[in-house]
């Protein structure tokens, strides 16, 4: 196994070979069945596709109807910015909008290279705000709704709910980041001891984190933005309580970690679960697997708390 991760642990990205790879799961024919929805809502001039995914029928038809208001999580994919799509997380959308009883709001936001930093975290901000003041088709009560994101989307959500907090546009309540990036480097200048260990050899790895990052930013000066670098915050105080998942064998562990102690610290509620033996990438695998499953018990668990 350890040989076969080191094979599949190639360094650089290379754009669209890797977006035509994981294009291929667009080739689902489980899609048909799924219980989803396409709107679009508009960030200025441009308009972001959005999917919405219900749990049952019945959320499918009470969901839009006035006088029902379901819980909802506002998803923000991964793929380091560069890649992914909603199309590509139709499974992992459906699974968790089932697992949770959550209504499920999947974000189109723009990809760089062609569209760098803060394209991709504005258009899930305007996405969040018009679900927060109840724009969209839902009926949805703020206190119900949870930001989450896995990797680069747990990056998106986290300057999300920091943005939110710092405009005052509206209040997040909860987040769930998954394995989230949240520094802004993957050389040897980090101060995680993770991305030094699991940098190498465990699929996701250190140099194709830095490439996304230079593929990210729209400049030097991006990196030191606490919005494109959560970590990088001075102020964690007032910010919803938050779950965070981190993988044992990911050069991000470290990071995902720091930024619950700094949440913690600052007085915010904060879970932290490292998942054992975990990779990065690992919650995009089927439900049967055994770290997704722990994955989702943590969820809702969280889930059930009164905000």
């Amino acid at each position: 196994m350890r040989a076969i991760l080191h094979t599949l642990s190639y360094g650089n990205i290379e754009v669209e070979s890797s977006r035509r790879l994981v294009d291929i799961k667009k080739l689902d024919a489980m899609n048909i069945f799924l219980k989803k929805m396409d709107i679009q809502i508009f960030n200025e001039d441009y308009e972001i596709p959005l999917r919405i995914y219900f749990p049952t029928e019945e959320a499918m038809t009470n969901g839009v109807e006035k006088g029902h208001t379901f819980p909802v999580l506002l998803f923000f994919h991964g793929g380091g910015w560069v890649t992914e799509s909603v199309d590509t997380y139709n499974r992992v959308c459906a699974r968790m909008s089932q697992s949770t009883g959550h209504i499920v709001v999947s974000v189109e936001y723009r990809l760089a290279p062609e569209y760098r930093f803060p394209t991709a975290l504005m258009d899930c901000y305007a996405a969040a705000k018009a679900l927060y003041t109840n724009k969209l088709i839902l009926n949805t009560d703020p206190r119900k709704i949870t930001i989450m994101g896995d990797s680069a989307g747990g990056n998106l959500a986290a300057a999300v709910a920091l943005m939110a907090r710092d405009k005052g546009d509206f209040q997040v309540f909860r987040q769930i980041l998954i394995y989230p990036a949240l520094y802004n480097t993957y050389t040897t200048a980090s101060p995680y001891a993770s991305v030094q260990k699991n940098g190498t050899d465990y699929l996701l790895t250190a140099v194709k984190m830095q490439d996304y990052l230079n593929l990210y930013e729209s400049c030097p000066e991006d990196r030191v933005n606490p919005y494109f670098a959560p970590l990088l915050a001075r102020d964690f105080s007032n910010m919803p309580e938050t779950l965070i998942l981190t993988a044992e064998f990911d050069p991000l562990r470290d990071e995902g970690e720091d930024y619950g102690k700094k949440l913690a610290e600052a007085g915010n509620y904060v879970e932290v679960h490292r998942i054992k033996d975990a990779l990065h990438g690992f919650f995009a695998l089927g439900i049967r697997f055994f770290h997704v499953q722990e994955s989702f018990s943590y969820m809702n668990e969280f889930l059930k708390r009164e905000v």
